[in-house]
């Protein structure tokens, strides 16, 4: 949830970088989110069209931060953000994307700066 909260606390920050981590479970916690709303939507009858009213909010409200995550997780594997644009690609561009996203980053400070696992450890060992 920690993680969750950190990618909207920074809702639009493009620049930095982003651990594996934050992004899957913030990718975890909205997809979870979103089929608790879509019961919501179905058991309330609350349809605007044939999209669920709740669950179109929501994904509306989490556009911003979801792209922002993706660019700065691209940013940790020294790639840009323009990589994000591969996920048009039919039929293989979003698992492209997928895997980009889910290979290691960069150690140490890459052209878009320090490592976020350096950041969160501790100055000393436990």
């Amino acid at each position: 949830m920690e993680s969750y909260l950190k990618v909207l606390k920074s809702y639009a920050v493009f620049s930095g970088r982003a651990r594996r981590r934050e992004y899957w479970m913030f990718a975890l916690v909205s997809v979870l989110v979103v089929i608790a709303l879509v019961f919501v939507d179905v058991a309330g009858h609350l349809r605007l069209g044939d999209a669920g009213l709740l669950s179109g909010l929501y994904l509306l409200a989490i556009i911003v931060p979801s792209i922002a995550v993706v660019v700065r997780r691209l940013h940790d594997t020294d790639r840009s953000g323009w990589w994000a644009l591969i996920s048009l690609v039919p039929m293989i561009g979003v698992f492209l994307l997928a895997a980009l996203l889910a290979t290691s980053g960069t150690p140490g400070t890459n052209r878009f700066g320090p490592s976020p696992k350096l950041a969160e450890s501790p100055p000393y060992p436990i």
